[in-house]
């Protein structure tokens, strides 16, 4: 049981960095990535789709990002959920590809940007360390039950608290790295 708590604590630290991970590839950073468009959804035939499966996204340039929309009559909707999202590209198209210039960000813009990333680390701290309290809740459990001696259940908050530490600096480690991408010109 001792054991059984120890990995399911570790894998939902590990749920809680991988979440991590994947909000930060949708910060907008100078370079063009495709994943800036993961959330964008396009009308097609009344159903909400990801831009991905309306279409072939590339990147031909560090600047630039480029969609190629299965069908011609995509290219308007495509457009306008571009606009309608908050990332402030202006969609360039000449009716068969879509190309998406992507600017380079302002000293005031990379800053709100650094305090965006900031505020995710800070949620992503605060899952990690909301699994500890669980962990140790149910630690505290089994040996209320008995399962666990009082020697174990310290032993095992001390090693639910180490795996706290750990997790929390690699978030941070990655939040660092994304803040450097962001600030770089």
């Amino acid at each position: 049981m001792y054991a059984e708590v120890i990995k399911n604590t570790r894998s939902a630290m590990d749920k809680a960095l991988e979440a991590q991970k994947k909000d930060l590839s949708r910060v907008r950073t100078g370079r063009a990535t495709t994943t800036l468009l993961d959330e964008i959804r396009v009308n097609y035939y009344g159903t909400p789709t990801p831009i991905s499966q309306v279409g072939t996204l590339a990147v031909p340039e560090a600047r630039l990002i480029t969609i190629q929309p299965w069908e011609r009559n995509l290219v308007p909707e495509i457009e306008k959920a571009i606009l309608k999202s908050d990332l402030g590209l202006n969609p360039v198209s000449d009716g068969i590809l879509i190309r998406l210039s992507i600017p380079p960000l302002t000293e005031e813009r990379r800053k709100e940007m650094v305090k965006q990333v900031r505020r995710m680390c800070e949620d992503t701290r605060v899952s990690i360390r909301t699994v500890r309290r669980d962990a140790n809740e149910a630690m505290k459990k089994l040996e209320k039950d008995k399962e666990v001696s009082a020697d174990e259940l310290k032993r095992g908050e001390k090693e639910i608290q180490d795996l706290t530490d750990q997790y929390i600096k690699k978030a941070e480690e990655t939040v660092a790295a994304k803040e450097k991408e962001i600030m770089e010109i």
